[in-house]
């Protein structure tokens, strides 16, 4: 009899916000690789995203609706529990960027912004805990925050303070949630190829990563979603209120360019 690993997710449930794209894409297809079935939702219709999984033989639901309405991310769970069967991973990580200093920040972009990078993930971590506690049988929560919150950057302040947030949520709800059987983590992507980093990555952004990236290169979202999946399997199944940083080594990175002796 062959032993089934503790990456393998066969059958399990899963729920992935903002899946209709970089990350939320590409977790939601490494998720259904992994052997899970997966319920999505994003601002636009996640077509592609629905298609790669049910290619690899997995049930698919894509919802459209905004993770910053808690009834849309309530409506989200009920449909995940009545088509796919229940919940047993959650992954929030639909997100927005504005980049502006503070003094060009208004109320409206303020709000805008946590609505999505904050609030959604209360939501989602709120409805995801409900159902788990429900079906008795534990569960993973995963949280996209950023390597912003922890080498913050100018100009994004909006964007980092939402992230911080989520990794107090991350760490208070892992401390909630643990007697249950519900893990909580965050996954920490550094300089990552999405559709929101585009416009903000010009030449000049892309070449001073690639010098300060210790592996020398943005990184692709499907990176980001292999550490999403091994924080959603059993094998970290001893992980709880962690911020798992995937960033080449840029954090780290402190090197100026000392003249050598």
């Amino acid at each position: 009899m062959t032993e089934s690993s503790s990456f393998d997710l066969d059958d399990r449930c899963a729920v992935v916000t903002g899946a209709s794209s970089g990350i939320g894409q590409a977790t939601a297809v490494a998720l259904a690789r992994a052997g899970a079935h997966v319920a999505g939702i994003a601002l636009e219709p996640a077509d592609e995203t629905a298609e790669s999984v049910e290619r690899l033989g997995r049930r698919s639901l894509m919802l459209v609706g905004d993770t910053g309405d808690p009834a849309v991310v309530e409506r989200l769970a009920d449909e995940a529990v009545t088509n796919l069967g229940g919940i047993d991973i959650w992954v929030n990580n639909a997100a927005g960027l504005i980049v502006k200093p503070l003094l060009e920040t208004t109320d409206e972009d303020w709000h805008g912004l946590l609505r999505a990078n904050l609030h959604g993930y209360f939501y989602g971590c709120r409805a995801a805990a409900r159902c788990m506690i429900a079906q008795g049988r534990g569960g993973r929560i995963v949280n996209v925050s950023s390597a912003a919150d922890i080498q913050p950057l100018a100009d994004l302040v909006a964007y980092t303070t939402a992230k911080g947030g989520v990794v107090a949520l991350t760490k208070t709800l892992a401390l909630e949630l643990g007697p249950y059987g519900i893990n909580v983590n965050a996954v920490a992507p550094g300089a990552t190829d999405t559709p929101i980093n585009a416009r903000a990555y010009t030449p000049e952004v892309r070449n001073a990563y690639e010098a300060r990236i210790p592996l020398g290169r943005i990184a692709a979202p499907e990176e980001i979603a292999d550490a999403a999946v091994f924080l959603a399997s059993d094998a970290a199944r001893y992980v709880t209120g962690h911020e798992l940083l995937v960033d080449g080594g840029l954090v780290i990175n402190g090197t100026v360019g000392h003249a050598r002796d």
